[in-house]
């Protein structure tokens, strides 16, 4: 009987079938900020994505969340324009205007509080039209 232990577990321990790759540093042609391959990489089609023009007509959509952030109630403005510069610049006026905190997340303008209706007139007096 030892024997066929000791057989099975040098079977089990000399075998590849469970060796997997747990890190490596070659990149294997792969980008390595998105995955993909370098010849079709999306990185740069997500950037072209992101300058993309600002429209003469501008619509902006608000929404109130709390999920994810401890039961505070944040103010966020979405439909924008994914033009990283004009975000940044809109979320700056907001901000002040406001008189709060925020940030611009996934082509999203996120105010801390409760603040639709102010950011409702703000967006207004800037030209845009709002919903929500």
């Amino acid at each position: 009987m030892p024997a066929a232990r000791g057989s099975q577990m040098m079977t089990g321990v000399g075998s590849n079938d469970n060796t997997r790759t747990v890190y490596s540093t070659e990149t294997a042609g792969k980008c390595p900020v998105c995955g993909w391959p370098q010849r079709n990489c999306q990185c740069s089609s997500q950037q072209k994505r992101r300058d993309a023009a600002v429209p003469a007509r501008l619509a902006a959509k608000l929404r109130m969340e709390k999920k994810g952030r401890a039961g505070k109630t944040v103010t966020v403005v979405y439909d924008l324009p994914q033009n990283e510069e004009f975000l940044k610049d809109l979320s700056q006026k907001l901000k002040r205007g406001c008189g709060t905190g925020g940030a611009v997340v996934d082509d999203t303008i996120e105010l801390q509080g409760e603040l639709r209706e102010r950011v409702r007139d703000l967006l207004r007096q800037l030209g845009f039209a709002v919903k929500g």
